[in-house]
């Protein structure tokens, strides 16, 4: 089993297979328009300008599980990423990344890398440890996603490579990318 087995819903509502993506290089983020981290699309926007020639795709996939940062329709998700940051990597539609209603691609995802632990010199970092040991103590023993701009590298056969967490830095995943290219 690898990434190319799931089929996920685009933002419109249609049926897309990830086999599709087959012989890429995929970064696969779980997003939101009013996050701490929203700044990133700009980040992931330069990547794919650099690397989608190259052979990177970057799948986006919003989600509202996160303190609900992402509340709007699919189609304004959309237009607020394309209007504030020139996004033009897929957009699919809004999904669980975690739950009982976890979709079946974030369920193989987490299964394939844990949680990565935060980045604690990221302005960010911090907040969240506090945030997420006050709901769990434990919260770090758990593969679950622990908020939005949890990124997943995936390389050309499909394969989950690694997991990088919000506070990541993105230099270091421009590396990498470039590494699977």
């Amino acid at each position: 089993m690898n990434v190319y087995d799931f089929q996920v819903k685009d933002r419109v509502g249609k049926d897309v297979e990830l086999s599709s993506f087959k012989g890429k290089v995929l970064l696969i983020v779980n997003t939101a328009t009013r996050c701490g981290f929203t700044p990133q699309y700009e980040e992931l926007e330069k990547m794919y300008e650099k690397y989608s020639e190259k052979g990177l795709e970057i799948l986006d996939f919003p989600c509202n599980q996160f303190k609900e940062q992402a509340p709007e329709s699919n189609e304004e998700i959309h237009k607020f990423c394309q209007l504030n940051y020139g996004t033009k990597f897929p957009q699919f539609g809004k999904l669980e990344v975690n739950g009982e209603n976890a979709h079946p691609l974030y369920k193989y995802l987490k299964g394939q890398k844990g949680f990565a632990g935060f980045d604690l010199t990221h302005k960010i970092g911090p907040i969240l440890v506090d945030i997420l040991s006050k709901e769990d103590p434990d919260y770090a023993k758990d593969p679950s996603i622990k908020w939005n701009f949890t990124k997943f590298l995936v390389d050309r056969k499909g394969n989950v490579v690694t997991r990088f967490e919000p506070t990541h830095n993105l230099d270091d995943i421009s590396k990498q990318i470039e590494a699977l290219l």
